[in-house]
């Protein structure tokens, strides 16, 4: 099989031999900015076994860290309210034929949880939510996507999830009219995720910038990995791309979407195709430092640290 690296500068390689810690005590990137993602720090720790007692958490207000333990079956999408952390113990936390919605929420934490048939989408961050931090999950079997940010969502970060032979991974933007909401907005990061066997939208990207792609490990995705469309702008690299025979779309858009923008380095490439660059894109390191893993160790990393049951 071919492999191939692209290489630029990037702003900081880890070292060889030292891997990167997998389980992350706290969100870097997007939803670190600020007064960072808490979730519900500093607020009783309840347990979920039914899902009338995770709804009833859900919908609490105030913080709370509300474990889930065995499944918990639910229908549609329901809303979770600001200051909550969302935590599947060890491997038996599992959401089944639902999924969780964001309107107008902030500081969440969504980490450790199988979700599976999720009806719609399995996690829907919309209408203005903030600093939400997705970590750690499974994503198997959704009618529609596994993740998506939208209608002027912003501050998110979305690491070490195993998105496993899903269609629509993750959505960034819902439609091409949604500038008016968008632009400005949809500041998002995506590191250490393993586009498994996946279909589309690694992510697709409509009006974000920036949206940083970094540290993933994209195979077998048999329509495309990434798409910026819509003038957005995104940044991508040092992931791993193998059979993927269309990495990155970017100058020519994507399906009826207009062109976008994206900045590509420091990837590798086995067995795929070349990546679509096009134009400039705000530098993810105008709001973060962050450390880049060699994109020859993410395959392993990504294998042995992303999912459920992880941390």
């Amino acid at each position: 099989m071919r492999r191939r690296t692209l290489l630029a500068t990037p702003l900081v390689l880890a070292l060889p031999g030292v891997p990167r810690a997998a389980a992350d005590p706290a969100p870097t990137g997007f939803a670190s900015l600020g007064t960072g993602t808490t979730g519900g720090a500093g607020g009783p720790t309840v347990t979920a076994t039914t899902a009338d007692q995770f709804l009833g958490y859900i919908d609490t207000v105030g913080p709370l860290v509300i474990q889930v333990n065995g499944l918990i079956q639910i229908t549609s999408k329901q809303g979770v309210r600001p200051h909550k952390t969302i935590i599947g113990i060890g491997t038996n936390g599992r959401i089944d034929g639902g999924g969780l919605d964001f309107y107008r929420s902030y500081n969440v934490i969504v980490r450790n949880l199988l979700f599976t048939n999720a009806e719609d989408d399995a996690v829907n961050v919309g209408q203005e939510s903030h600093h939400i931090w997705i970590d750690h999950n499974t994503f198997r079997g959704a009618v529609d996507g596994s993740v998506d940010i939208v209608r002027g969502s912003d501050f998110v970060t979305v690491s070490w999830n195993h998105f496993d032979h899903s269609d629509k991974s993750m959505l960034i933007s819902h439609s091409d009219g949604a500038a008016g909401t968008d632009v400005g907005h949809l500041r998002v990061s995506i590191h250490h995720n393993w586009f498994d066997n996946s279909v589309q939208r690694h992510p697709r990207v409509r009006f974000g910038e920036p949206v940083h792609v970094y540290n993933n490990y994209f195979l077998n995705n048999t329509s495309y990995g990434a798409a910026s469309t819509e003038n957005a702008g995104l940044v991508v690299e040092g992931n791993y791309f193998e059979n993927v025979p269309h990495p990155l779309f970017s100058a020519s858009g994507y399906a009826d979407s207009g062109p976008g923008r994206a900045v590509a380095r420091n990837n590798t490439l086995v067995n795929s195709g070349a990546l679509e660059v096009s134009g400039t894109v705000v530098e993810p390191s105008t709001y973060y430092a962050y450390t880049l893993d060699a994109p020859s160790s993410v395959p392993a990393l990504v294998r042995a640290g992303a999912g459920h049951g992880r941390i």
